[in-house]
């Protein structure tokens, strides 16, 4: 069976996006920092990044592909008409939704029966390959609580935002062994085994 992973950059503070969320600035105020690694250092991190593009198939939370507030039917997406995971990726959401075929090979799925419905949608596409969890917060804490991940890859920006959406706020019971730890000065990446 596949593996579930999940590939989260995070604050030292333990943020996943700055404060004040908006459609304009949808990983918060500073949180566009927290990525600088991917853009800046690109050669430095090719297998990080291999590895964030690597599985079968994603699940992320609805706030992750639309942002908060109204739901907008005509709204694709923050990453263009060719998003990056050319892979199945099953969002989370409350209001159902046709899947929406991208080019590159990414159609978005709309789950609206919970974490176990997606997760079990998101192993049947992947096959042999992983499942990740992409994010956001919520939806990593979700998987994260109920036990459901199995590799936790932290990228650790030194930046400090001070407020925004924590990663690991009301996850319990968490026990994690480092496996992997390695960086460069935009990030230090910290590999998981998630233990059950």
């Amino acid at each position: 069976m596949s593996r579930v992973t999940c590939d989260l950059t995070i604050s030292l503070d333990g943020f996943l996006a700055g404060p004040n969320q908006s459609m304009a600035d949808p990983l918060g105020e500073g949180g566009e920092l927290l990525h600088r690694w991917q853009f800046e250092e690109p050669e430095s991190n090719a297998a990080e990044l291999e590895g964030i593009l690597a599985a079968g198939a994603y699940i992320m939370g609805r706030n992750m592909f639309a942002g908060p507030g109204p739901w907008d039917e005509q709204w694709r997406g923050w990453w263009g008409e060719e998003p990056p995971y050319h892979a199945p990726v099953f969002v989370l959401t409350h209001h159902p939704r046709e899947p929406l075929e991208m080019q590159g090979g990414t159609t978005f799925n709309f789950v609206t029966d919970g974490i176990e419905s997606a997760l079990a949608q998101a192993r049947q596409a992947a096959g042999s390959k992983d499942v990740a969890i992409a994010g956001g917060a919520q939806t990593a804490r979700h998987y994260l609580s109920a036990g459901l991940i199995d590799e936790l890859r932290i990228h650790i920006a030194p930046i400090v935002l001070g407020a925004g959406e924590r990663l690991l706020d009301g996850v319990a019971n968490l026990q994690l062994e480092p496996t992997e730890v390695s960086g460069t000065r935009l990030v230090t990446h910290v590999r998981y085994r998630v233990i059950r």
